[in-house]
């Protein structure tokens, strides 16, 4: 029987899309690509921004557009030294929706705004959501500890219902979700859609390492680590001899900020490009415990709806009164 759900709320409308389902901005994972093969299959594909700069970041909306014709998105790390010209670059090349991660957007928002992109940063607090709702945000990506590579201090489930109760706009939920069940959660905490990054890892679509890949696929529920507390940008991935030797360096006090990010300088790099079993930082988020086989993007966004239409389908026969 075929459970799919068909969905088109306020998230769908206002972008375009098909399925509220977001692809994470993943630093050097979320290429052409992949996000192409994700807004292919329905949902919002995102370009990571990562370190790029204009030239970069524009040859690589370029590479999408040459893939497909469907909305995407392009990721803004804020702490890169390229946010201000690519800031611009995505006014230059029309894109259609910005994201943006390690930061406040405030200050680029009236020009995306009057650009007319959908700005949707990402956030990791009530505080941070109300502002970004009063600067002119269209939605949030509201995202819990549970999530892969940098990361808040607040829960997935905690969270988006305290998020919900205060902003008007779309939510929608990052962390922990990678099926119907949690697909559904988030929905009923009042998200209107969910952004996915590790269930995309297994993706046959991405270039990562195959390392990288199959690390994901056989990670159980204790497999992930979180280092970087200390220099105050703590950061989720499995647990690796890189991200074991990185948490020992970071406790060790006779160790300054300057040395450990030092060390910790190229990690994500080799583990994407090299598949560097030694040296690379492997992010992935707790949820990688349910993430256990390969699939093309396709598959993954038809899983999504079809699991979700089957958890709905419990919902209905626990004949509640």
């Amino acid at each position: 029987m075929n459970w799919k759900v068909k969905m088109n709320n306020r998230l769908c409308e206002m972008l375009g899309i098909k399925y509220p389902i977001f692809q994470g901005g993943m630093a050097w994972v979320a290429d052409a690509a992949l996000a192409a093969s994700v807004s292919e299959a329905g949902g919002l594909g995102t370009i990571a921004g990562m370190n790029s700069n204009a030239e970069q970041l524009r040859a690589e909306i370029r590479k999408l557009r040459e893939k497909t014709d469907r909305p995407f998105a392009v990721n803004i790390m804020l702490m890169s030294p390229f946010a201000e010209e690519v800031s611009d670059v995505v006014i230059e090349e029309k894109v259609p929706v910005v994201t943006t991660g390690a930061g406040n957007p405030s200050k680029y928002m009236k020009k995306w705004n009057d650009a007319g992109i959908k700005v949707i940063p990402v956030v990791a607090s009530v505080a941070l959501g109300k502002m970004m709702e009063k600067n002119g945000a269209c939605a949030v990506i509201a995202e819990g500890l549970e999530a892969g590579g940098h990361i808040g201090p607040l829960t997935t489930m905690t969270l988006i219902p305290m998020l919900s109760d205060k902003i008007s706009i779309p939510i929608i939920a990052a962390g922990g979700i990678a099926d119907g069940r949690g697909f559904l959660a988030a929905l009923t905490l009042g998200a209107e859609g969910i952004q996915m990054g590790t269930r995309f890892l297994s993706s046959t679509d991405n270039t990562i390492s195959p390392e990288y890949r199959m690390r994901v696929i056989k990670a159980g529920d204790r497999d992930t680590i979180v280092t970087g507390e200390k220099t105050g940008h703590p950061v989720r991935s499995l647990k690796s001899p890189f991200s074991r030797e990185f948490k020992k360096i970071e406790d060790d006090d006779t160790k300054t900020l300057e040395e450990i990010e030092a060390f910790g300088s190229g990690a994500l790099r080799r583990a994407v490009k090299e598949g560097d079993p030694e040296k690379g930082c492997y992010m992935a988020g707790i949820i990688a415990g349910l993430v256990n086989k390969e699939e093309t993007t396709k598959e993954i966004i038809d899983d999504m709806m079809e699991s979700l239409g089957k958890e709905l389908n419990k919902v209905k026969s626990w004949n509640l009164k």
